[in-house]
Protein backbone atom coordinates (compact mmCIF):
# COMPACT_ATOMS: atom_id res chain seq x y z
CA UNK A 1 0.00 0.00 0.00
CA UNK A 2 1.32 3.45 -0.84
CA UNK A 3 2.22 5.89 1.91
CA UNK A 4 1.20 9.49 2.37
CA UNK A 5 4.81 10.52 1.72
CA UNK A 6 4.40 9.07 -1.78
CA UNK A 7 1.24 11.11 -2.28
CA UNK A 8 2.91 14.31 -1.11
CA UNK A 9 5.83 13.84 -3.54
CA UNK A 10 3.48 13.09 -6.44
CA UNK A 11 1.24 16.09 -5.73
CA UNK A 12 4.17 18.52 -5.68
CA UNK A 13 5.63 17.03 -8.87
CA UNK A 14 2.22 17.17 -10.58
CA UNK A 15 1.99 20.87 -9.70
CA UNK A 16 5.54 21.73 -10.78
CA UNK A 17 5.90 19.27 -13.70
CA UNK A 18 9.64 19.63 -13.11
CA UNK A 19 11.73 17.24 -11.00
CA UNK A 20 14.31 19.81 -9.89
CA UNK A 21 11.76 22.40 -8.73
CA UNK A 22 9.61 19.73 -7.07
CA UNK A 23 12.64 18.35 -5.21
CA UNK A 24 13.49 21.85 -3.97
CA UNK A 25 9.96 22.33 -2.63
CA UNK A 26 10.19 18.99 -0.85
CA UNK A 27 13.68 19.73 0.54
CA UNK A 28 15.14 16.64 -1.09
CA UNK A 29 17.30 15.72 -4.10
CA UNK A 30 15.98 14.43 -7.41
CA UNK A 31 16.99 10.74 -7.11
CA UNK A 32 14.93 10.09 -3.94
CA UNK A 33 11.99 11.93 -5.52
CA UNK A 34 12.21 9.77 -8.63
CA UNK A 35 12.33 6.68 -6.44
CA UNK A 36 9.17 7.75 -4.53
CA UNK A 37 7.27 8.22 -7.81
CA UNK A 38 8.46 4.85 -9.12
CA UNK A 39 7.32 3.12 -5.93
CA UNK A 40 3.91 4.80 -6.19
CA UNK A 41 3.47 3.79 -9.83
CA UNK A 42 4.54 0.25 -9.00
CA UNK A 43 2.04 0.04 -6.18
CA UNK A 44 -0.78 1.39 -8.37
CA UNK A 45 0.22 -0.57 -11.43
CA UNK A 46 -0.25 2.44 -13.71
CA UNK A 47 1.93 5.11 -15.29
CA UNK A 48 1.23 8.50 -13.75
CA UNK A 49 3.82 10.60 -15.62
CA UNK A 50 5.39 10.84 -19.03
CA UNK A 51 9.04 11.79 -18.76
CA UNK A 52 11.53 13.06 -21.26
CA UNK A 53 14.77 15.06 -21.06
CA UNK A 54 12.82 18.28 -21.44
CA UNK A 55 9.24 17.49 -20.41
CA UNK A 56 7.23 16.00 -17.57
CA UNK A 57 3.49 15.65 -18.03
CA UNK A 58 0.63 13.80 -16.39
CA UNK A 59 -0.98 10.85 -18.07
CA UNK A 60 -4.80 10.65 -18.02
CA UNK A 61 -4.46 8.27 -15.07
CA UNK A 62 -2.07 10.73 -13.42
CA UNK A 63 -4.56 13.60 -13.81
CA UNK A 64 -7.34 11.55 -12.22
CA UNK A 65 -5.08 10.31 -9.42
CA UNK A 66 -3.81 13.84 -8.70
CA UNK A 67 -7.34 15.01 -7.74
CA UNK A 68 -7.91 12.02 -5.48
CA UNK A 69 -4.43 12.26 -3.98
CA UNK A 70 -5.02 15.89 -2.96
CA UNK A 71 -8.35 14.90 -1.38
CA UNK A 72 -6.78 12.01 0.55
CA UNK A 73 -3.89 14.13 1.79
CA UNK A 74 -6.29 16.86 2.92
CA UNK A 75 -8.37 14.31 4.84
CA UNK A 76 -5.26 12.90 6.51
CA UNK A 77 -3.93 16.31 7.50
CA UNK A 78 -7.35 17.39 8.72
CA UNK A 79 -7.65 14.22 10.81
CA UNK A 80 -4.31 15.03 12.43
CA UNK A 81 -5.47 18.55 13.32
CA UNK A 82 -8.77 17.25 14.70
CA UNK A 83 -7.00 14.66 16.86
CA UNK A 84 -4.58 17.25 18.21
CA UNK A 85 -7.39 19.70 19.00
CA UNK A 86 -9.39 17.01 20.78
CA UNK A 87 -6.33 15.96 22.80
CA UNK A 88 -5.92 19.59 23.91
CA UNK A 89 -9.64 19.84 24.70
CA UNK A 90 -10.17 22.54 22.08
CA UNK A 91 -12.86 20.49 20.35
CA UNK A 92 -15.10 17.59 21.29
CA UNK A 93 -18.40 16.82 22.97
CA UNK A 94 -19.40 17.68 26.55
CA UNK A 95 -22.64 16.47 28.16
CA UNK A 96 -23.99 18.87 30.78
CA UNK A 97 -26.62 18.18 33.41
CA UNK A 98 -28.60 21.13 34.76
CA UNK A 99 -31.46 21.85 37.10
CA UNK A 100 -34.52 23.55 35.68
CA UNK A 101 -34.00 26.68 37.79
CA UNK A 102 -30.46 27.13 36.44
CA UNK A 103 -31.87 27.29 32.90
CA UNK A 104 -33.85 30.49 33.58
CA UNK A 105 -30.84 32.82 33.54
CA UNK A 106 -27.48 31.15 34.17
CA UNK A 107 -27.53 28.45 31.50
CA UNK A 108 -28.24 30.79 28.54
CA UNK A 109 -25.27 32.95 29.62
CA UNK A 110 -23.04 29.91 29.85
CA UNK A 111 -24.04 28.54 26.44
CA UNK A 112 -23.41 31.94 24.82
CA UNK A 113 -20.00 32.14 26.51
CA UNK A 114 -19.03 28.63 25.39
CA UNK A 115 -20.04 29.37 21.79
CA UNK A 116 -17.87 32.48 21.84
CA UNK A 117 -14.81 31.11 23.62
CA UNK A 118 -14.92 27.40 22.65
CA UNK A 119 -16.77 27.23 19.32
CA UNK A 120 -15.41 23.76 18.46
CA UNK A 121 -16.87 22.15 21.60
CA UNK A 122 -20.40 20.81 21.17
CA UNK A 123 -22.70 20.79 24.21
CA UNK A 124 -25.37 18.21 24.96
CA UNK A 125 -27.76 19.54 27.62
CA UNK A 126 -29.78 17.26 29.90
CA UNK A 127 -32.27 18.60 32.46
CA UNK A 128 -32.04 16.61 35.71
CA UNK A 129 -32.72 17.11 39.37
CA UNK A 130 -29.64 17.10 41.60
CA UNK A 131 -29.94 13.46 42.73
CA UNK A 132 -30.15 12.25 39.13
CA UNK A 133 -27.14 14.38 38.19
CA UNK A 134 -25.04 12.80 40.94
CA UNK A 135 -25.88 9.34 39.62
CA UNK A 136 -25.24 10.44 36.02
CA UNK A 137 -21.84 11.85 36.97
CA UNK A 138 -20.89 8.62 38.72
CA UNK A 139 -21.94 6.48 35.75
CA UNK A 140 -20.32 8.77 33.18
CA UNK A 141 -23.61 9.67 31.46
CA UNK A 142 -22.80 13.36 31.93
CA UNK A 143 -19.42 15.10 32.11
CA UNK A 144 -20.38 18.14 34.19
CA UNK A 145 -23.37 19.05 36.31
CA UNK A 146 -24.99 22.26 37.53
CA UNK A 147 -26.63 21.20 40.75
CA UNK A 148 -27.52 22.09 44.31
CA UNK A 149 -25.44 21.29 47.40
CA UNK A 150 -24.40 19.38 49.36
CA UNK A 151 -21.84 17.44 47.33
CA UNK A 152 -21.37 14.56 49.72
CA UNK A 153 -20.75 11.72 47.27
CA UNK A 154 -17.34 10.07 47.06
CA UNK A 155 -15.60 10.73 43.75
CA UNK A 156 -17.62 13.87 42.96
CA UNK A 157 -16.02 17.30 43.32
CA UNK A 158 -17.40 20.77 42.72
CA UNK A 159 -17.30 24.47 43.35
CA UNK A 160 -19.96 27.11 43.89
CA UNK A 161 -20.49 29.25 40.81
CA UNK A 162 -23.68 31.12 41.67
CA UNK A 163 -25.45 32.55 44.69
CA UNK A 164 -28.82 34.25 44.25
CA UNK A 165 -31.39 35.78 46.60
CA UNK A 166 -34.83 34.38 47.28
CA UNK A 167 -38.13 35.99 46.27
CA UNK A 168 -41.62 35.63 47.64
CA UNK A 169 -44.18 34.80 44.93
CA UNK A 170 -47.65 36.11 45.78
CA UNK A 171 -50.92 35.94 43.81
CA UNK A 172 -51.68 39.39 42.42
CA UNK A 173 -54.95 39.71 44.39
CA UNK A 174 -53.44 38.54 47.71
CA UNK A 175 -53.19 41.20 50.48
CA UNK A 176 -49.42 40.67 50.80
CA UNK A 177 -48.94 41.59 47.12
CA UNK A 178 -49.22 45.27 48.07
CA UNK A 179 -46.72 45.08 50.94
CA UNK A 180 -43.34 46.59 50.08
CA UNK A 181 -41.63 45.50 53.31
CA UNK A 182 -42.39 41.93 54.26
CA UNK A 183 -41.50 40.13 57.48
CA UNK A 184 -41.19 36.42 58.01
CA UNK A 185 -44.01 36.52 60.53
CA UNK A 186 -46.31 37.72 57.71
CA UNK A 187 -46.02 34.25 56.25
CA UNK A 188 -47.21 32.40 59.36
CA UNK A 189 -50.26 30.19 58.68
CA UNK A 190 -50.37 31.32 55.06
CA UNK A 191 -51.21 28.67 52.41
CA UNK A 192 -47.88 27.71 50.91
CA UNK A 193 -46.61 25.86 47.84
CA UNK A 194 -43.15 24.45 48.31
CA UNK A 195 -40.66 22.10 46.71
CA UNK A 196 -40.88 18.33 46.96
CA UNK A 197 -38.94 16.93 49.93
CA UNK A 198 -37.43 14.29 47.59
CA UNK A 199 -36.77 15.69 44.09
CA UNK A 200 -36.55 19.28 45.38
CA UNK A 201 -34.87 18.44 48.65
CA UNK A 202 -32.34 21.31 48.59
CA UNK A 203 -34.99 24.04 48.37
CA UNK A 204 -37.39 22.17 50.64
CA UNK A 205 -34.84 21.84 53.45
CA UNK A 206 -33.55 25.38 52.98
CA UNK A 207 -36.99 26.94 53.36
CA UNK A 208 -38.06 24.60 56.16
CA UNK A 209 -34.95 25.59 58.10
CA UNK A 210 -35.60 29.31 57.60
CA UNK A 211 -39.20 29.05 58.79
CA UNK A 212 -38.33 26.85 61.75
CA UNK A 213 -35.62 29.26 62.91
CA UNK A 214 -38.05 32.17 62.69
CA UNK A 215 -40.83 30.26 64.45
CA UNK A 216 -43.05 30.56 61.38
CA UNK A 217 -45.40 27.72 60.40
CA UNK A 218 -46.76 28.05 56.86
CA UNK A 219 -49.69 25.87 55.84
CA UNK A 220 -48.24 23.67 53.09
CA UNK A 221 -50.98 22.94 50.57
CA UNK A 222 -49.02 21.69 47.54
CA UNK A 223 -45.61 20.26 46.68
CA UNK A 224 -43.94 20.55 43.26
CA UNK A 225 -40.57 19.84 41.70
CA UNK A 226 -39.95 22.72 39.28
CA UNK A 227 -40.06 26.47 39.85
CA UNK A 228 -42.22 27.15 36.80
CA UNK A 229 -44.81 24.65 38.10
CA UNK A 230 -44.82 26.36 41.50
CA UNK A 231 -45.38 29.76 39.87
CA UNK A 232 -48.29 28.35 37.88
CA UNK A 233 -49.89 27.19 41.13
CA UNK A 234 -49.31 30.63 42.68
CA UNK A 235 -50.93 32.20 39.64
CA UNK A 236 -53.93 29.94 40.20
CA UNK A 237 -54.32 31.47 43.67
CA UNK A 238 -53.54 28.25 45.53
CA UNK A 239 -50.96 29.84 47.81
CA UNK A 240 -47.67 31.68 48.26
CA UNK A 241 -44.22 30.36 47.40
CA UNK A 242 -40.53 31.14 47.74
CA UNK A 243 -38.49 30.93 44.53
CA UNK A 244 -34.96 31.87 43.39
CA UNK A 245 -34.44 35.33 41.90
CA UNK A 246 -33.88 33.89 38.43
CA UNK A 247 -37.63 33.15 38.37
CA UNK A 248 -38.06 36.80 37.29
CA UNK A 249 -37.04 35.65 33.83
CA UNK A 250 -40.21 33.57 33.59
CA UNK A 251 -42.39 36.72 33.72
CA UNK A 252 -45.27 34.92 35.47
CA UNK A 253 -48.67 36.46 34.80
CA UNK A 254 -50.83 37.11 37.84
CA UNK A 255 -47.88 36.71 40.21
CA UNK A 256 -46.15 39.48 42.17
CA UNK A 257 -42.53 38.82 43.11
CA UNK A 258 -41.35 40.52 46.30
CA UNK A 259 -37.95 40.55 47.98
CA UNK A 260 -37.78 37.89 50.66
CA UNK A 261 -37.74 39.32 54.20
CA UNK A 262 -34.27 40.73 54.78
CA UNK A 263 -33.95 39.33 58.31
CA UNK A 264 -33.76 35.81 56.83
CA UNK A 265 -30.49 36.59 54.99
CA UNK A 266 -31.25 33.67 52.70
CA UNK A 267 -29.86 32.78 49.28
CA UNK A 268 -29.56 29.73 47.06
CA UNK A 269 -26.38 28.22 45.68
CA UNK A 270 -25.55 26.51 42.41
CA UNK A 271 -22.46 24.31 42.05
CA UNK A 272 -20.46 23.09 39.09
CA UNK A 273 -19.74 19.41 39.75
CA UNK A 274 -17.58 16.84 38.01
CA UNK A 275 -16.47 13.24 38.45
CA UNK A 276 -12.91 12.85 39.67
CA UNK A 277 -10.81 11.23 36.95
CA UNK A 278 -13.02 12.24 34.02
CA UNK A 279 -10.79 11.78 30.98
CA UNK A 280 -12.72 14.01 28.56
CA UNK A 281 -10.25 16.85 27.70
CA UNK A 282 -13.05 19.08 26.40
CA UNK A 283 -14.87 18.81 29.75
CA UNK A 284 -11.72 19.94 31.54
CA UNK A 285 -11.29 22.94 29.25
CA UNK A 286 -14.96 23.91 29.61
CA UNK A 287 -14.89 23.58 33.41
CA UNK A 288 -11.79 25.79 33.52
CA UNK A 289 -13.66 28.43 31.52
CA UNK A 290 -16.70 28.19 33.80
CA UNK A 291 -14.65 28.47 36.98
CA UNK A 292 -12.67 31.38 35.54
CA UNK A 293 -15.81 33.30 34.60
CA UNK A 294 -18.17 32.29 37.42
CA UNK A 295 -15.92 30.76 40.09
CA UNK A 296 -16.36 33.71 42.40
CA UNK A 297 -19.76 32.30 43.24
CA UNK A 298 -21.35 35.71 43.51
CA UNK A 299 -24.83 36.78 42.55
CA UNK A 300 -25.17 36.46 38.80
CA UNK A 301 -28.74 35.44 38.23
CA UNK A 302 -29.80 38.47 36.26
Amino acid sequence: MFEFSHLRCFIVLAEELHFHRAAQRLNMTQPPLSRQIQLLEHELGVCLLRRSSRLVELTPAGKAFYLEARRLLHIAENAKVIAQRMARGESGLVTLGFTAASSYAFLPRLVALAKEKLPEIDLVLREMVTLDQIEALNSGRIDLGFLRPPLNRYGISGKRILREPLLLAVPRDHPLAACEQLRLTDLDRQPFITYSPVEGRYFHDLLAGLFQTAGVAPNYVQYAIQTHSILALVNAGIGLAVVPESARNLHPDGVVLRDFPSEAKASTELFLAWRDGNENPAASVLSELILREFGGGGSSAK
